[in-house]
This record gives structure tokens, C-alpha cells and sequence, in this order.
């Protein structure tokens, strides 16, 4: 089978036309055009992502004594045992994970904003004699655990339509004829938005400290103080809820990929900084109890610190155990 077939073939069991082929390939539909009625032929650049977005070898594209069927089952028995996505299954996951996407974002920020009230009214109950400590701290309790309630409701709720693909983020996979190129296109068409997101809520993240800095400036009171990081709060999670909902979309394209945190190394490993987490957020629970229980004041802030401490010191863990 000539080059000019093969193009052909795998184009239309991708499911995509001219233009479309095109685009992947960064080249003009007339080029492709020429291609398939081999008047001209690609060079190497081209048939190299060629044999990417089709998950094929340039073997099988350059020599013409291969067909399509010598190629499958090549790609089926490259590694023997692992689970097959096929291209059904990868676009229903994409789907999902795109409708799940803002009430994860939503309970998320549910989560990061529910100590906003206890905050406020602790510092409310310091400056009011009608406000009791009691009272306050009460209110402001029934208040985040009903918040975390609903989050975690709907954190379950949102995680069982998409359960039966756990395994792509836990174990190695393969993917069917074409699912790479799919996937590839849904992610290059996304990524735009991703970015602006990214940064809208990067900048957010950053003036969310201003009202902590302007009540410095001022030498406002301790109430003041308090508001401010109320303030920071509120912005984090809206900047939060953004990051979640394009979070959860791309990554949906990197599982499929086995890219950036879902590699078949990372996977490997992946056990290794589920403990990690599980053990910083018991020693920092821990640490709010103890504070909490032995009348420090303020015992709250070791949210925040332990939220800003965790990125970086993640990071340090995985360069650790890589090294």
C-alpha cells in the first residue's frame, strides 16, 4: 500500500477531513490533497507527526510493502496485558470530565472559603460586646462543616459518572488506532483558553494580599487585619474555582496522553504522593487541634500556611524522590 492510501485510511478512521488533517499537521488542505492523490509527497517532518497523531511508526508510513492490517497488530501487542481505550471511550471521558468540570470547581471553592465566616466572626466577637466568643466561634463552625458537607456531596456526586476510568490516572494504558490524534486536536483547541484562565486567576491570586497590605499602610486594627484576609480568602477561591474548572478539563487531555502528572513514571509513583499528602494534612489538622485546645489565639491561621506551604513543598518532595 502506497503512502498516498495510507493517508487516506488513517484520515478517515480518525474521522477527520482534509481541513482538519491540515491543521494537525500545521499545512495547507491543498498539500494534504496532493498528498492523498500523490502528486506530492510529505517530508520528513511531516510523516514523523504524521506517525504521532496516528500512533503509527514511520516504518510502516515510508515502506510501501506494509498495510493497514500489518500495522494493528503491531500497535496491539506493543505491550501485551494493558487495557485498550478505544475512541468511544476516550471522547465519553473528555465529555465527562468537561460537564463535571465547574461543580468541581464550585465545591472546591466551596472548601477554600468555608472558614471565611469563622474568621469574621471571631474577629466581629473581639470588638462587640454583643457578640459573644461562644456564639461566634459556634455559628461559624456549624457554618464550614455544612460548607465542606456539600462540597464533599458534591465532590462524590461529580467523581461517579467517570469512576470506571480511575484506572487511567492509576495505571499504564493503550490507546485505539487514532485516539492520540483526537485527543491531541481537543487539547491544541483548548489550550488557549486554559492559558487565559490560568493567568486571570494567577493575577488574581497576586492582588488578593492588597487589602492585607493597604490595612499595614494604615496601621488599621486588628479587626481590619482580620477583614483583609477574609478579603485574600474570597479572592483565592474565586481565582481557585478557574483553576479547577480548566484544571480538570486539560487534564482529562493529559490522561489520555500520559502527559505532564499522569506519565507512566508518575504513576509509578503515584502511591508514594497520595501518602505524602495524606500525612501533611493530618500533621497540619493535628497542629490546628493542639493550637486550638491549648487557647492559642489565632489558631486558624495555620490553614493558610499550610495551604501556601503545600505547593512548595510538594514540589521539593517529587524533585527528592526523582533524584
Amino acid at each position: 500500500m502506497i503512502l498516498a492510501d495510507k493517508i487516506i485510511n488513517m484520515r478517515k478512521k480518525a474521522g477527520w477531513s482534509q481541513e482538519e488533517l491540515a491543521e494537525q499537521l500545521g499545512v495547507s488542505r491543498q498539500s494534504v490533497s496532493k498528498w492523498e492523490s500523490s502528486q506530492s509527497v510529505p517530508d520528513m517532518d511531516k510523516i514523523v507527526r504524521m506517525s504521532d497523531i496516528f500512533s503509527v511508526s514511520t516504518d510502516f508510513l515510508l515502506k510501501d510493502e506494509l498495510s493497514m492490517d500489518d500495522q494493528v497488530p503491531q500497535v496491539q501487542s506493543s505491550e501485551p496485558g494493558l487495557r485498550r481505550v478505544s475512541m468511544e471511550e476516550a471522547s465519553e471521558f473528555m465529555d465527562l470530565r468537561a460537564k463535571a468540570a465547574p461543580s468541581f470547581a464550585l465545591n472546591t471553592l466551596l472548601c477554600v472559603a468555608s472558614p471565611v465566616l469563622l474568621i469574621l466572626l471571631g474577629g466581629l466577637s473581639e470588638v462587640s460586646e454583643k457578640l459573644s466568643e461562644n456564639v461566634a466561634v459556634g455559628t461559624g463552625l456549624c457554618v464550614l462543616i455544612i460548607m465542606v458537607a456539600v462540597a464533599v456531596m458534591g465532590f462524590i456526586k461529580c467523581s461517579s459518572p467517570s469512576s470506571r476510568y480511575s484506572f487511567l490516572e492509576k495505571e499504564p494504558f493503550e490507546t485505539e488506532y487514532g485516539v492520540t490524534g483526537l485527543v491531541r486536536k481537543r487539547k491544541d483547541e483548548f489550550l488557549e483558553t486554559y492559558t487565559r484562565v490560568n493567568s486571570i486567576c494567577t493575577v488574581l491570586c497576586i492582588l488578593s494580599v492588597l487589602p492585607l497590605f493597604v490595612a499595614i499602610i494604615m496601621n488599621a486594627s486588628d479587626f481590619m487585619y482580620i477583614v483583609s484576609v477574609c478579603i485574600i480568602l474570597t479572592l483565592v477561591s474565586i481565582a481557585t474555582y478557574g483553576f479547577v474548572r480548566v484544571g480538570i478539563v486539560m487534564a482529562s487531555f493529559d490522561k489520555l496522553l500520559e502527559e505532564g502528572d499522569y506519565t507512566k513514571e508518575n504513576k509509578a509513583h503515584a502511591g508514594d504522593s497520595a501518602g505524602f499528602s495524606t500525612v501533611y494534612w493530618l500533621v497540619a489538622t493535628a497542629a490546628f487541634l493542639i493550637m486550638n485546645f491549648t487557647g492559642v489565639s489565632k489558631a486558624w491561621i495555620i490553614w493558610p500556611v499550610a495551604g501556601v506551604l503545600f505547593a512548595a513543598i510538594r514540589i521539593i518532595f517529587n524533585a527528592v524522590r526523582k533524584k
